[in-house]
């Protein structure tokens, strides 16, 4: 099961001063491996042991096992979310920031939209890019809930716990928001996520 939390794709102090390393040590070793060591105890000796996470998660929604759902969830999510961060995050090029323009009218309105849905998410969550249906739009999921197991095709993702940000922002998530926004977003993520799924239709 510890191979299900990915090891970081950067140094803990490389996205200082915007996440600070006692930041992401404490939300890497301590929430993300937690959520991944209660996995291993749930699943130990049942029919989920030997499944991928997002078999996990799919199987686990169907049959309403809401523990394993959630810790699967949030192994799967903060993998998804360390690779959705940057030291070298700016602005998109090529084809996913002509999809983005397109589906925002334009890359301003787009950061407004995402801004305002990381802000007015209530409570613990995550704030989600996705392609749907050939269209790139923005989506919400309260607590370890996911694009996992839908049509959505989720391209990065943004934490919004309070265990992402407090140490940093205290209270003030906005700040946290506009620092992703302004220079922590792996655009290349986001788009080899695009040119995965395409590859996969025309497969």
């Amino acid at each position: 099961m510890s191979k299900t939390v990915n090891k970081l794709p950067f140094d803990k102090s490389a996205l200082e001063p915007y996440m600070s390393s006692n930041t992401i040590s404490y939300h890497y070793d301590r929430h993300h491996k937690g959520y991944a060591k209660k996995l291993e105890k749930l699943v130990k000796g049942t029919d989920y042991e030997g499944l991928s996470l997002e078999e996990m998660i799919v199987r686990a929604r169907k049959e309403a096992q809401i523990d394993i759902l959630n810790n699967a969830a949030q192994v799967w999510n903060h993998n998804f979310f360390w690779k959705s961060l940057s030291p070298n995050g700016g602005k998109p090029n090529g084809r996913i920031k002509n999809l983005v323009e397109v589906s925002f009218k334009n890359f301003g309105d787009f950061e407004n939209e995402f801004r305002s849905a990381a802000t007015g998410l209530f409570g613990s969550g995550w704030v989600w890019l996705v392609l749907d249906r050939g269209k790139i739009r923005i989506t919400t999921s309260s607590n370890a809930d996911s694009p996992v197991g839908t049509d959505l095709v989720p391209l990065l993702t943004l934490d919004v716990w309070e265990h992402a940000y407090y140490l940093d922002y205290q209270n003030e998530r906005a700040g946290f928001v506009d620092a992703f926004l302004d220079k922590l977003v792996n655009w290349d993520f986001a788009a080899a996520n695009l040119e995965s799924e395409a590859a996969g239709r025309a497969a």
